[in-house]
């Protein structure tokens, strides 16, 4: 009876290490040559492990390089499939496809999460763990087989079977942008304030950001990233300007106070009665014609100015700059007449 339970025992790490083989060749499409690999890649940071020499034991590393190769497979299959379309439309078509919100759906899907070693009771809600995980294995398949094998991995066994890439490439998605669209249109101030950062039960940090327009405040959003925190922040925002004609009225409201604060005061309209006067020549009279009768006829050699005859003369108000040439004419002119 001993006998049997030792053997058991010796059985058992041998059947679990089957089952992993077995559950790696249904997401994997292949045998894995080497399985610590792939061990590690479904080990995430929560359980604290580390080897001999006290480094910590994680999938943190293998996630690193799963992601450059996870960028340059989906850019290729990108690249080759829409052939002739711009590099703006295949850079948003590959940023839908590796988000993190997709990679965590693809590792729910594929049940790449029932197989994480984590110290969290669930994984399953934590699209930020579970899309880390993938990013590992794809690490793990680049050590263990190379890149063609992520390459065939990508567009065998995910393309086609979890996702349409077509579906992908021409849903829009992006919230902020559309938000950031309509606020530049508007021509409305919109910021992004982060309003909470915690961690969860599994030590993954959590992001709060709130939308603000024209100083009124926004819809909230949370995220295993900020720029997952402030998508969703950005669609429920979308969603309030147009379901609630009262926050667009705040909005709008909220802008014309501020223009009208930074507008600059209006310079005072000129007195024409006064400003005619600055154009007269005034003249160094003698005491004696100070004071002198108006109704006085003016002797042939006092000075007048007809201005019946002669228009206004503007350019001494001009805004156009005089040249060294003049500046200097008008300072030897100016020269002559004093001697």
């Amino acid at each position: 009876m001993k006998l049997n339970n030792i053997i058991d025992r010796l059985k058992l790490p041998f059947r679990k290490e089957k089952e992993l083989f077995s559950s790696l060749y249904e997401i994997l499409g292949f045998y894995p040559h080497n399985i610590e690999y792939y061990k590690m890649a479904l080990m995430h940071k929560s359980i604290r492990k580390r080897n001999d020499k006290g480094k910590p034991l994680n999938n943190e590393r293998l996630e690193f390089l799963g992601d450059a190769i996870l960028d340059a497979a989906v850019g290729y299959i990108v690249y080759r499939h829409y052939e002739g379309k711009r590099e703006g439309f295949l850079t948003n078509t590959r940023s839908k496809l590796v988000s993190r919100e997709t990679l965590g759906k693809l590792a729910t899907e594929m049940r790449l999460s029932n197989l994480l070693i984590s110290a969290g009771h669930s994984t399953s809600h934590n699209s930020y763990v579970e899309g880390n995980a993938f990013e590992a294995l794809v690490g793990a398949i680049y050590l263990d087989r190379g890149y063609e094998a992520c390459l065939w991995f990508f567009e065998h066994q995910v393309l086609g079977k979890f996702i349409d890439i077509d579906k992908v490439a021409f849903k829009e998605v992006n919230f902020k942008s559309k938000l950031l669209e309509w606020s530049q249109k508007n021509r409305v101030r919109l910021e992004y304030k982060l309003t909470k950062q915690k961690k969860d039960e599994n030590g993954s940090p959590v992001f709060t950001y709130m939308v603000i327009i024209e100083g009124v405040n926004g819809e909230s959003g949370s995220g295993y990233s900020k720029k997952e925190a402030q998508q969703k922040a950005s669609k429920e925002t979308l969603q309030r300007l147009k379901r609630e004609p009262q926050f667009v009225d705040a909005v709008f409201a909220a802008k014309t106070a501020r223009t009208q604060m930074e507008e600059e005061p209006a310079m005072a309209v000129p007195d024409p009665e006064k400003e005619q006067q600055s154009f007269i020549i005034e003249q160094e009279n003698t005491p004696e014609e100070v004071v002198a009768k108006p109704a006085e006829e003016p002797k042939k050699d006092t000075a007048t100015i007809d201005f019946s005859e002669k228009e206004f003369d503007l350019s001494d108000i001009s805004h156009k700059e005089k040249s060294r040439e003049e500046i200097i004419a008008e300072a030897e002119a100016a020269a002559f007449l004093e001697d």
